[in-house]
């Protein structure tokens, strides 16, 4: 099936759990790989699908200068996006109590931004999902973040945890994408490299 992929060595430049869970459900071989300190700005005027690739693409590049001609590198970046502000990883409890506030009983998106990199070649793309919350109150926003501490996630949330279940009213696109990669479209771009 992936025949394709024979002649590279996999690699995820990704230290996520959730990444590394999923690329692995799979069924390709690969291994982690990651670098600190990663450059993760972009420039003003960008919308969320295209702030999403530019810094994913920008990982991308941040490894392409030690890979090996048979290395195919992944790399991803997930932002939240609600009424035209990123929220990325909140910085404290603080930071994440406001996003809720900015997401709560409304729509917001889930976009990544992934790219793969070889010697000779890079494939982007980008996934959208539409999530909606319902309308949260104090006493449940700050149940989850004192027992869920969601500060290593965009929009400082986990689809797959507690205020997903009682705080997610519907969902349009890739429930993975949410979790952090979407998987059905990594499958497509990696049958077709």
């Amino acid at each position: 099936m992936f025949e394709n992929l024979k002649k590279y060595k996999i690699v995820l430049a990704s230290n996520s759990p959730r990444r590394k869970e999923l690329l692995g459900g799979l069924g390709i071989p690969f291994e982690v790989r990651t670098k600190q300190g990663i450059d993760e700005s972009y420039p003003e005027g960008l919308n969320g699908e295209q702030i999403a690739l530019h810094i994913s693409k920008k990982k991308a590049e941040a490894y392409k200068s030690d890979m090996t001609e048979n290395e195919l590198i992944i790399t991803a970046d997930t932002i939240v996006y609600v009424d035209g502000e990123v929220l990325g990883k909140p910085k404290d409890k603080d930071d994440a109590r406001r996003m809720f506030k900015l997401m709560s009983g409304k729509e917001h998106q889930v976009i990544t931004g992934v790219c793969l990199v070889t010697k000779e070649k890079t494939v982007q793309f980008a996934s959208v999902t539409d999530v909606t919350f319902t309308q949260l109150d104090d006493e449940e926003i700050d149940f989850y973040i004192n027992n869920y501490k969601p500060y290593d996630k965009a929009g400082a949330y986990g689809i797959q945890e507690w205020i997903g279940y009682v705080g997610i009213t519907g969902i349009r696109g890739s429930y993975f994408n949410v979790v952090g990669l979407p998987v059905q479209r990594l499958y497509t771009a990696l049958k077709q490299f």
